[in-house]
């Protein structure tokens, strides 16, 4: 916190409610760099993650800190950040380096629609920001009713395969399988997208893939551009419906896997679009 903030009879005078919480932070992710620069509070922000994109700014503003899986713990330290926050037991080790030189960390584990929004909720609390977010969030959760609505429309919800990485096939994770519910699809692996990690959703044989007959792909290959020539090209795939009526789209993993706004809205608005084309097509 900064000097001020640290004085509790400053913050008992005090009637900003931004005064509190902390007021320099490393987000190690990119979600929550959006998010505090949507509630106005990008200020507070000293270091970001090298894979953020959204939103683009960010890159041009704040020094790049971490990759996902390593950090730059001398240059974090350097930043004397009050608090950082990372994502996910996969930076257990990172937030273990900072916490032993002292630092703050707040590690946040959403898997689902919902958890994603209690992630909201805490961090905009943390800044000052319960109002605003609680306002960003309403305006969310009305649009994800929405499209939940217009969905019932649909002639016939198509099955729908989200594959996250091709090498192997790994299904979609808990939020993004609920955005492809409430965008008018059905997940084809349903049961897979409990786990929480990768390698708890790996499909090691691409013909159940093919047994399960999508309607729709999905590509979203973490970073990596999604290739459906490729994915056409598999051998005993061109039964598949998805091959044979050309419906094979990406979703940019920065639009879809991070779990924060992005998700809850072009995330999910894309899923939408795709599944009414198809709809619409061949429904």
């Amino acid at each position: 916190m900064t000097e001020a903030a640290n004085d509790w009879r400053a913050l008992a005078a005090s009637k900003d409610t931004t005064a509190y919480g902390p007021q320099r932070i490393v987000c190690l992710t990119e979600e929550p760099t959006e998010w505090l620069y949507m509630l106005g509070e990008e200020r507070r922000i000293v270091g970001i993650s090298g894979y953020t994109v959204r939103p683009p700014r960010a890159r041009e503003e704040k020094p790049k800190v971490s990759a996902y899986l390593s950090a730059k713990i001398d240059k974090i330290v350097d930043l004397k950040p009050d608090c950082v926050i990372g994502f996910s037991d996969l930076q257990a080790d990172i937030a273990a380096q900072l916490i032993r030189h002292g630092i703050q960390v707040t590690i946040f584990n959403q898997r689902s629609v919902a958890e994603i929004f209690s992630m909201m909720y805490q961090l905009a609390a943390m800044v000052g920001q319960v109002e605003r977010g609680m306002l960003l969030i309403g305006q969310m959760q009305q649009r994800l009713l929405d499209i939940e609505q217009a969905a019932r429309s649909l002639k016939r919800r198509p099955r729908v395969f989200f594959e996250e990485w091709h090498d192997p096939h790994i299904s979609c994770i808990a939020w993004v399988s609920e955005l492809v519910g409430i965008a008018g699809g059905d997940d084809c692996f349903p049961e897979l997208a409990k786990e929480p990690m990768g390698k708890g959703r790996i499909i090691a044989d691409g013909l159940e893939i093919v047994q399960r007959a999508p309607d729709i792909i999905f590509g979203s290959w973490c970073g990596k551009k999604f290739r459906p020539e490729l994915v056409a090209a598999r051998p005993g795939w061109e039964s598949v419906p998805a091959v044979k009526n050309n419906q094979l789209f990406e979703i940019k993993s920065s639009e879809i896997l991070q779990p924060g706004p992005a998700a809850l809205t072009e995330g999910v608005e894309k899923l939408h679009k795709f599944i009414l084309g198809w709809d619409a097509a061949h429904g």
